[in-house]
């Protein structure tokens, strides 16, 4: 009990909102990013599409 893949973390807006600047600025992959960050690779892709639907150049999932 009480596996890593159990326990939610809380990010910021701030740090989320860092965490996809770095990746569009960096040239690294997310999951390069998300190591480096020591978060989940799938969580920051995650950002990076809702910042996209943010900015209205993705879509939206119904």
């Amino acid at each position: 009990m009480g596996s890593k893949s159990n326990r939610s973390r809380r990010y910021t807006e701030e740090f989320k909102r860092d965490a996809v600047a770095l990746v569009r600025s960096s040239g690294k992959t997310v999951t390069e990013v998300a190591r480096q960050l020591g978060v989940s690779a799938e969580g920051l892709r995650n950002w990076v599409k809702q910042d996209e639907i943010d900015r209205g150049q993705g879509r939206r999932e119904s």
